[in-house]
């Protein structure tokens, strides 16, 4: 499958772009001195006020830019794509990674789902039930969501987080293939174009998405469990292994 302009422009790193060396928009507001707009919001009050407002997170257009900082221009022209300098200094400071994970959290809400491990990546449905289905029924009919969640995983390898982009990505795969959730042509079409793609470590990109295909052409089952033995298989060898059969 084609991979999408965009993607390959991540892939390889923005080759052309040099990015402003005076812009720290990003750096500033993930420092909690910037207020994002047009929302005018600190980021630890977007984390306070926001988590759990689906119809402020469903609605509104502007925050994304903000929470997922990238190399390029979003709808949000009061943002700023994220700069090779601030990259840097977002990296080297655990404050700022810590809040990003908690905007990664707050998202994966908004989806259903819910961080069970920041270090292996490993995610499950959000409680209770109904939540999670209530959730998961909104994913699937607003497809506006699908181009936020390659922000989110580009944003994520960035910040040297790529190890969450797995977890998300196998999560949903095993919820297709063993449960038949968020399994509609458009976020299969999506994750095989878009999001498998936004992992710049080649070997864990191509294990990825040869379980992809293999659950695509009903040659395998992607289980739950199959699932966490891969996470815990990276956890303990730095690799997803051989892919599942």
């Amino acid at each position: 499958m084609t991979v999408p302009r965009d993607v390959r422009l991540f892939l390889d790193g923005y080759p052309d772009d040099s990015g402003d060396p005076d812009a720290k928009d990003n750096l500033e507001f993930y420092s909690n001195t910037r207020r994002c707009r047009p929302d005018r919001l600190l980021i630890d009050e977007v984390h306070e006020k926001w988590f759990g407002a689906y119809d402020i997170l469903e609605y509104r257009h502007g925050f994304i830019q903000w929470l997922f900082p990238i190399r390029e221009y979003g709808m949000n022209f009061e943002s700023q794509p994220l700069q090779p300098q601030e990259i840097a200094a977002m990296k080297a400071d655990p404050a700022i990674l810590g809040r990003i994970v908690k905007s990664y959290q707050l998202m994966l809400d908004f989806y259903g789902m819910q961080l069970v491990s920041p270090d292996s990546g490993l995610v499950a449905r959000v409680q209770p039930p109904q939540k999670c289905a209530s959730r998961y029924l909104n994913l699937v009919r607003s497809s506006h969501n699908y181009l936020r969640i390659s922000r989110i995983l580009k944003c994520l390898s960035e910040m040297g987080l790529e190890h969450l982009n797995s977890g998300f990505l196998l999560h949903v795969l095993s919820e297709q293939s063993e449960s038949n959730e968020l399994n509609t042509q458009g976020i299969r079409s999506s994750m095989g174009r878009w999001w498998a793609n936004c992992i710049r470590n080649q070997d864990e990109r191509e294990w990825v998405g040869a379980t992809i295909t293999q659950v695509r052409d009903g040659s395998s089952v992607f289980t739950r469990k199959l699932y966490e033995e891969a996470l815990e298989r990276r956890t303990q060898t730095g690799s997803l292994g051989q892919v599942a059969q």
